[in-house]
């Protein structure tokens, strides 16, 4: 694995399979969308305010992906000081918090008539509003520096650190007793019906899809910014 550290490399594989993953994304979103607002089943309990959750829970997923390439990223490059790992955590942060913040608001919107309050201290809840705050310390913390190594170092033991907060959101609703529902996928299979189930796994596969492509196109700016800085300080070194 450690030849795809080379950045010429690895830019060459990601730019060849961007283009693949925005197809997949406009398509994905062009048919999930419809049936998931439209064609899906009202929740029996929740009713219309259910299809809430096909925003919703993509976003969650998303936002504990992300956080989790971030800190296998921030791991390879604090043990292998493999560079492109480090810059494929810090063009994924704010693609994370954006999704981070989209969970947080469409919770907020859904638990408004479920819970009859937009907010409570609830188990999850707070530690998904943890990771947006991780995610904004993180984004943060590149620029706080003016040794842009000590800002690299910084950001990738943020990262591990904040990766413990991963299992807490993910099992609060099992450790703790949580207004939040129970998770839908469980190793006993899907807690929601096919036809509710459906659209839900369309919708993770356009955001899943979506984050590569964009990440990518944020990957390219990286590497330029890393090109510029160094070029920047190879000038000073020789003036």
């Amino acid at each position: 694995m450690h030849k795809y550290a080379n950045p010429t490399l690895f830019m060459k594989i990601a730019n060849a399979v961007a283009p693949w993953t925005t197809a997949i994304a406009v398509i994905c979103f062009v048919v999930g969308l419809p049936i998931a607002l439209v064609f899906s089943p009202p929740d029996y309990q929740q009713g219309d305010a259910a299809r809430i959750m096909y925003i919703h829970v993509p976003a969650a997923w998303m936002a504990l992906m992300i956080y989790s390439v971030m800190a296998v990223g921030s791991a390879v490059f604090l043990i292998w000081r493999h560079t492109i790992a480090h810059l494929v955590a810090r063009a994924s942060a704010p693609i994370g918090a954006v999704f981070a913040a989209l969970c947080l608001l469409t919770g907020m919107l859904w638990g408004e008539p479920m819970w009859g309050t937009m907010w409570v201290w609830d188990a999850r809840l707070t530690s998904m509003l943890i990771l947006f705050f991780l995610y904004v310390g993180y984004i943060a913390l590149g620029d706080a520096f003016d040794d842009q190594e000590r800002a690299d170092k910084a950001q990738a033991v943020l990262a591990l650190v904040g990766s413990v907060n991963i299992p807490i959101i993910h099992f609060s609703v099992e450790w703790w007793n949580t207004l939040h529902q129970p998770s839908i996928i469980t190793m006993q299979g899907l807690t929601i019906s096919p036809e509710m189930a459906l659209p839900l796994l369309i919708l993770v596969a356009a955001f899943q899809c979506f984050y590569i492509s964009v990440v990518v196109v944020r990957l390219r700016a990286e590497l330029l910014s890393a090109k510029i800085r160094i070029a920047r300080q190879n000038l000073a070194a020789a003036e």
